[in-house]
């Protein structure tokens, strides 16, 4: 049989396949003290390549980050392939040495004869230079970015370069020195004209951090990174106007003029981002660069009291109406894409504020219309309408516009709906809400809408304001039911109790043995008897006789509200007759307190009639809700036969 030469090296089962080895004790001891020659004569029982810890880590990775420079020599040049072997977490030798190592020579001669190394990242997307500036290794740091000068630009997991670390760690031991002064300069925008880079921008760290010195040094070194933008912040101007950054703002518009003019993801120039955040120093710092503010208008075509008036930031606000009248003129009453003015917006976003002082400047247009024909109170009474009935109809078993067709149409029982699927297909077809949608709460609406009710409100009648629909009748009628219910209830109580009353009339108590004192005594209790049994029966007539009104509506609809009006009064009176023969029966037989008790409370009562006025309102209110009840129940086979053609 003829010999055949067998290639050891090209039939050899690659390391990948072969099954690891566990590092001893011992031979980790050996690595850690940086013991050669022991750690020779125990590193040849073994497969080296295949010797890692728990966590992945070769004997190469140990002795770099022990800093073990002989070992680390012996096995870079006897075993090269451990060079480019990534642990568990995919760190190199490279990420050992700039977390836990110093730049010795045996770390540069790697680092120059492996360039590939300083690009390889982590789970974490990591770089070296990423560990190294997190550790506070300059000199691993100084070394890699000499090496590789871009890799300061690469973005781990978090969209975080090197430089933006540097800046976040405030410049600790000048490595933000170091990564600036290299040679490499970063592309602003890439070859297809995308812009660069998708992570965070160095120049927001030194604003978030508000040091104008880091700012200052990036500008001298590398002023084209004053253009990043991020695409949640915008560009440099838009987030220190947001923070209200005033310095920054100062020095970015000297050294970055053109950012001004630029918009963020919201369509926003940087003034509009200092109106939103309440920023009044950084508005009056680009209204003294920019005097044209009616120049700056966003996607939605608002200018700047539009966006203040908007978030109800006040101080902004006043701070504009109170600049020269040939540059605020042309701000009060335009309107933007909708047609809105500035009051329209603070007005239906509840800002009640804001809105005081626009209706309370006399150059401030009232009653503008916008698109949809309606004034600013008109607007908000709109939305107040809409507001109050999602509200009413929201219920736990599904969402309030899933239930307003419904209820609309009466067609399904609440009792069906319960428990059905809503269907998926109607919510995901829903344009999803804006990040900045703002929230008003019923308090500030009302109080918006009482203000614009003084100063801003139409020469119309409230039934045009407010027009006549189906779920504010439906609303009225569950009211009325629940109000029936109550006053139902107290009508019966007071029934029983004054009947009770009657039968156990007060007894006759007499102490004295004289003649004179008993028949004197007889006369004033028969005449206390008396007024005690007429206004105990007429108590018990009222109450019976609300009673009996309460339950007419039950046979007919025609007036349940004239009907729990009526009632309600007869109740009152009923109560008030019943504590008045409560005030009769306690009385002793010496009558000793009757002056102190009936002359007061009769007093009382004669005097309460002075208010004439005050019940010819209530007389006049209650006729107003009769006619509204009226003209809801005509206009309602109009409107629900307009809905059908429709």
């Amino acid at each position: 049989m003829s010999s055949v030469a067998i290639n050891i090296v090209q039939n050899s089962i690659p390391i990948d396949h072969m099954a690891n080895t566990r590092i001893d004790s011992k031979l980790y001891e050996c690595v850690k003290q940086d013991n050669i020659e022991e750690f020779k004569s125990l590193v040849q029982q073994h497969l080296t390549e295949k010797l890692v810890t728990p966590c992945g880590n070769t004997l190469l990775h140990v002795a770099v980050s022990y800093g073990s420079d002989n070992i680390t020599s012996y096995l870079a040049g006897t075993f090269p392939s451990l060079i480019t072997i990534q642990n568990s977490q995919k760190d190199t030798i490279l990420h050992l040495a700039a977390r836990e190592g110093q730049a010795s020579h045996t770390i540069i001669s790697l680092a120059e004869s492996n360039p590939s190394l300083t690009g390889k990242t982590n789970t974490k997307g990591n770089t070296p230079l990423h560990d190294a500036v997190i550790a506070d290794n300059k000199e691993v740091a100084k070394l890699l970015v000499s090496r590789d000068p871009e890799v300061a630009y690469y973005n781990n997991n978090n969209g975080k370069s090197p430089l933006y670390l540097a800046v976040e760690n405030g410049n600790k031991k000048e490595i933000l020195d170091d990564l600036l002064k290299t040679e490499a300069s970063f592309p602003i925008r890439s070859e297809d004209g995308d812009a660069l880079p998708k992570g965070r921008s160095p120049v927001h760290a030194a604003i978030e951090q508000r040091n104008r010195d880091i700012l200052e040094k990036i500008e001298k070194e590398k002023p084209e990174l004053l253009r990043l933008t991020e695409e949640e912040l915008g560009n440099s101007l838009h987030y220190a106007s947001s923070i209200g950054f005033l310095e920054g703002v100062r020095f970015l518009l000297t050294k970055f003029h053109d950012g001004a003019y630029e918009t963020n993801l919201e369509g926003n120039y940087p003034i509009h981002v200092a109106c939103k955040s309440d920023s009044v120093d950084v508005v009056k710092e680009f209204l003294d660069i920019f005097p044209y503010p009616k120049e700056f208008l966003n996607k939605k075509g608002q200018n700047i009291l539009h966006v203040a008036a908007k978030y109800g930031n006040r101080s902004v606000v006043r701070y504009i109406l109170k600049q020269d009248q040939k540059l605020v003129a042309p701000l009060l009453n335009a309107i933007d894409e909708d047609g809105n003015t500035p009051l329209h917006l603070a007005a239906v976003c509840g800002r009640c504020t804001a809105t005081f002082l626009l209706v309370r400047d006399n150059r401030v247009e009232h009653f503008i219309v916008n698109n949809r024909n309606w004034t600013p109170y008109e607007y908000l009474a709109e939305e107040f309408s809409k507001r109050s009935g999602k509200e009413y109809i929201k219920t736990d078993e599904m969402p309030a516009e899933e239930r307003k067709p419904i209820d609309s149409n009466n067609s399904t029982p609440a009792h069906e709906i319960k428990g059905k699927e809503v269907d998926t297909n109607k919510i995901d077809k829903k344009e999803p809400s804006p990040k900045d949608k703002i929230v008003v709460g019923y308090f500030p609406m009302v109080m918006t809408l009482s203000i614009l009710f003084v100063n801003a409100r139409p020469k119309k009648s409230l039934k045009e304001i407010f027009p006549a629909t189906l779920l504010p009748m439906s609303r009225a009628r569950e009211e009325t039911k629940t109000m029936t219910g109550n006053v139902l209830v107290v009508a019966v109580l007071v029934a029983g109790v004054t009947f009770a009353g009657v039968i156990q009339l007060p007894q006759l108590r007499d102490n004295n043995n004289s003649s004179d004192h008993r028949h004197e005594f007889n006369t004033i209790y028969e005449n206390l008897l008396n007024s005690y049994l007429a206004l105990d029966v007429l108590a018990l007539s009222f109450s019976l006789a609300a009673a009996l009104v309460l339950l007419l509506p039950s046979v007919t609809n025609g007036f349940q509200i004239s009907a729990v009006s009526f009632s309600s009064y007869m109740v009152g009176l009923a109560i008030y007759m019943m504590f008045l023969a409560f005030l009769m029966s306690p009385i002793s037989s010496k009558n000793a307190l009757a002056p102190f008790i009936l002359r007061p409370f009769f007093s009382v009562f004669l005097h309460s009639w002075w208010l004439p006025n005050k019940l010819s309102d209530l007389k006049r209110k209650l006729s107003d809700l009769k006619r509204k009840f009226r003209i809801l129940r005509s206009i309602i086979p109009w409107i629900v036969s307009g809905e059908r053609l429709e």
